[in-house]
């Protein structure tokens, strides 16, 4: 059987809602791209389109843990280590790597041969701290959620999952 279930990221209220079939399962205000949207490599936005979760990462582990480049690098956040860091793009607790899925607009190059490939551009949706305000645009390009949400979303999906941002 399969389970139509879908996340729908709108950038421009800043929301990303869970359904499965018709039924809003739960809604989250998140934090998109502060350059708005679009596919270039380099550009620092938002990609749209039609996506699937590529891959799940940080399962099992704290929810306050700390990636770098996808690899839990073994410290927990707290407020402190972000005072003694204030400036890193924190990506916390869990990772949905997202996969573009139309050529030539958000998977692989497009037709003057410039990347626009989600995956390659490392977009996720992932957990950040409390402290980022949600609702307003300010991520470097990834969708930002709260650690408690982002966990409680990443136990709901499945890699193949439909992720659209509009």
């Amino acid at each position: 059987m399969t389970i139509d279930r879908r996340i729908v990221i709108d950038t421009q209220s800043q929301c990303l809602t869970l359904y499965q079939g018709n039924i809003l399962l739960r809604q989250f205000a998140v934090s998109t791209a502060k350059n708005g949207t679009g596919q270039l490599e380099g550009t620092g936005c938002t990609p749209l389109g039609e996506h699937v979760i590529g891959q799940k990462i940080g399962g099992g582990l704290p929810p306050n843990a700390v990636f770098v480049a996808r690899q839990f690098t073994g410290e927990l956040y707290d407020v402190q280590l972000g005072q003694n860091f204030p400036n890193r793009d924190w990506i916390l607790g869990r990772i949905l790597w997202l996969e573009g899925q139309i050529n030539g607009y958000n998977h692989g190059v497009d037709k003057t041969g410039a990347l626009v490939d989600t995956k390659l551009r490392y977009i996720y949706i992932h957990g950040t701290p409390d402290t980022e305000p949600m609702g307003r645009p300010m991520s470097h390009g990834c969708v930002r959620m709260r650690i408690d949400e982002i966990v409680w979303l990443f136990d709901k999906v499945e890699v193949g999952d439909l992720v659209l941002i509009q």
